[in-house]
């Protein structure tokens, strides 16, 4: 699933556009702009994939993520039943990150906000008590225009990042140098592996893909990620046990299968080392945050 490039300049004479979208389903499209993407999700439940980072979504989040980091909303699959009468809701906002202007991040005053948009490179998800009220200003964008349609984006801008903490979502390497050319060399393997994390494969069936012998694909691997290829595979599969452990419909031996682990021992292991909790200690946590 190659990342698609989407165009989302705005044609409206304006420096950042807004947008209320209500679909049966979100658009199923793995996919990357350059402009920055802040998304109020309003209503529906499902799967956010965001650069290597598989987790689950629903309703109240916003999430900000930023230039060229592919991203997909993947609904859950009542929503694709014929009969279904849910809808996917939610406001999106494009801009780029020098819409007021090529030096206006390097004020001293602006410190706060550049860091949070230097972030935004990893994706960012915010949840908890300050998100109602900046749902509620990312709305009344709707019906400003001018000057206090810019004043109030930046003052939605300026609260995402006084929150005091905010969940980064993809690995730190991974969309460093998303453009370079051997995060090109790789496309093939993320594409493959985002369609197969479920299954078992063998390492030498994805070094062909990058036209490597295993041994040379994994040293290649490791320096582009600073992670080994295995590593990378085990958090995609235990971001996607977090959102199926977050629904509670499953039973922990049924997820550690669904997630394409072969055994429970080895699926607690890894859920531990990349969560640093066990499945039972994360899904209470979970519970008590909400």
């Amino acid at each position: 699933m190659k990342p698609l490039y989407l165009d989302r300049s705005n044609t409206q004479n304006e420096s950042f556009s807004v947008a209320y979208r209500k679909h049966p389903n979100f658009l199923k499209v793995w996919h990357y702009h350059s402009e920055l993407e802040l998304v109020v999700l309003l209503k529906s439940v499902g799967t956010r994939f965001i650069g290597d980072h598989i987790g689950a979504f629903t309703e109240g989040e916003i999430i900000l993520i930023g230039k060229n980091l592919p991203h997909m909303w993947l609904n859950d699959p009542v929503y694709f039943e014929e009969d279904s009468k849910l809808k996917a809701e939610a406001l999106v906002v494009h801009f780029k990150e020098d819409f007021v202007g090529d030096s206006f991040l390097e004020l001293p005053e602006m410190k706060g906000l550049s860091k949070l948009l230097n972030n935004a490179v990893r994706g960012i998800r915010f949840k908890g008590e300050q998100n109602d009220r900046i749902i509620k200003k990312v709305k009344r964008l709707m019906q400003l225009n001018g000057f206090e349609r810019v004043i109030c984006f930046l003052q939605i801008l300026q609260d995402l990042s006084l929150v005091p903490k905010y969940e980064l979502l993809s690995s730190g390497s991974y969309n460093d140098d998303f453009e370079s050319s051997d995060k090109r060399k790789l496309e093939p393997v993320y594409n493959y592996v985002i369609n197969n994390f479920k299954n078992e494969f063998a390492l030498k069936d994805v070094a062909l893909l990058a036209h490597m012998n295993p041994s040379a694909f994994s040293r290649y691997f490791k320096r582009v990620h600073r992670k080994t290829f295995t590593k990378y595979v085990n958090e995609l599969r235990v971001g996607f046990a977090c959102k199926l452990l977050l629904e509670e419909k499953y039973s922990k031996t049924d997820i550690c299968f669904e997630c394409g682990f072969n055994n429970l021992s080895n699926f607690n292991r890894q859920f531990k080392v990349i969560t640093s909790y066990s499945p039972s200690e994360y899904l209470k946590m979970q519970r008590d945050i909400a």
